[in-house]
């Protein structure tokens, strides 16, 4: 009975995103975020509904949720927006988003995506700045491309790493990853709490069940 009664609760507050053997639920913003300005849960312009990202390209927990998130944008079509969010303590992942950018900027978005993708699969591989230099230098070349000297001539690239920052810091953003799926009126956190909401699978049921709200 005490079981029951907590799980009833649970779902009704928001904590719960899927309960074994349930059905996801778009159940709007929950009361256990820390989020402050919340205008920036929004989807871009043109869209009902978007997957909201704020990772570190050397936070494991990002790298286990990056497939799950690609995964549903792909099945859904729906936007996946990402900002960039590198902590401190990791040394060389604000350089990693400067050069993840500088492909997206300079030579192809979706090669950037690939980019991504490949320095998550190859983290055990990247200490320190040296180690990402070298991958990304070998990495360029197999796909026909060369390491430029200077990645970031004039810091435009590293303005756009800091705004990313900023907006991660605006909303509260404490951990990584940071995934909301969010819509014109409502939003709810998958990934990103420190607690409860933590599941990367449950990206797309409730991307899913978002979608039902909106058509």
């Amino acid at each position: 009975m005490r079981i029951r009664t907590l799980l009833a609760y649970l779902v009704v507050s928001g904590t719960l995103v899927c309960g074994v053997g349930a059905r996801a639920q778009f159940l709007g913003n929950g009361p256990r975020d820390k989020f402050r300005d919340t205008s920036i849960l929004r989807p871009p312009a043109g869209s009902k509904i978007a997957i909201l990202v704020f990772e570190d390209l050397g936070c494991p927990a990002c790298a286990r949720a990056h497939p799950f998130e690609l995964d549903a944008a792909k099945q859904t079509h729906v936007t996946l927006v990402r900002r960039d969010f590198p902590l401190e303590a990791h040394i060389w992942t604000f350089q990693g988003a400067v050069l993840a950018r500088y492909i997206q900027d300079k030579i192809s978005p979706q090669l950037a995506d690939q980019f991504r993708t490949d320095i998550f699969a190859s983290q055990s591989l990247i200490s320190n700045k040296d180690d990402l230099y070298q991958f990304t230098s070998g990495w360029l070349q197999r796909h026909g491309r060369k390491m430029p000297s200077q990645v970031d001539r004039d810091g435009t690239l590293t303005k756009e790493v800091n705004a990313d920052l900023e907006i991660g810091k605006r909303l509260n953003v404490g951990f990584t990853p940071t995934v909301v799926v969010v819509t014109n009126k409502a939003y709810q956190v998958v990934c990103g709490t420190g607690e409860g909401a933590n599941d990367p699978a449950q990206i797309l049921p409730v991307v899913k069940a978002a979608l039902a709200t909106v058509r």
